[in-house]
């Protein structure tokens, strides 16, 4: 058999073409809130997440990466105080942004107002909640809301939620990442929802 002539790997040029691997940032774009005027025309139930001031591009692709794995129908963002869709977010959700539409809102408050006016139910993640995520009917139109990193929901953003649940902890520490956090809600919903259909 001919021994053929294997080049060494060109290490930067390989680090180049890993990182392109995902979607191109030029082909994903934030959606507006008339995105979400049609998104709630739909006569359907919807799953919706809501980040309320995430900052750290890696939570935000995080999220975004399990969202489309758990059918999130839109990752709704405020416009401030938030990190929006930047390269590093669009490359750690591995195509999540391009498959989940994002829609950016100038104000976070009157878009959970408009998701409550058209029957869908908020459940807010916080510290000082009552109710488990495991005793709560995550099923129908729904929209998981989950706040920023240390500080948690903002007190309009939490006011606004139906329900708020606590994700019960084993060990030593209170709390998880956001990014974690919000993966548990989703698929626990999807767990929900799929043994109502089967």
């Amino acid at each position: 058999m001919p021994k053929k002539d294997f080049k060494k790997p060109d290490k930067r040029k390989e680090q180049i073409t890993r990182g392109s691997k995902h979607v191109s940032s030029a082909r994903v774009e934030v959606k507006n809130e008339e995105f979400l005027s049609s998104l709630l025309s739909e006569e359907r139930d919807l799953f919706v997440l809501v980040l309320d001031c995430v900052q750290d591009p890696h939570n935000l692709g995080a999220c975004l990466r399990s969202a489309d794995g758990a059918g999130i129908d839109a990752v709704v963002i405020p416009k401030d105080k938030a990190v929006s869709l930047t390269p590093a977010v669009i490359s750690v959700s591995c195509g999540g942004a391009e498959n989940v539409p994002v829609i950016q809102v100038t104000n976070l408050a009157r878009a959970l107002q408009k998701l409550k006016d058209n029957g869908v139910w908020l459940v807010g993640t916080t510290d000082h909640a009552t109710q488990s995520l495991y005793e709560t009917d995550l099923t129908g139109s729904l929209a998981i809301v989950m706040g920023a990193e240390g500080k948690g929901m903002r007190r309009l953003t939490e006011e606004a939620c139906d329900f708020k649940i606590y994700i019960p902890m084993a060990g030593k520490v209170d709390c998880l990442n956001v990014s974690v956090a919000a993966g548990v809600c989703m698929f626990e919903a999807v767990r929900q929802r799929s043994s109502l259909s089967s």
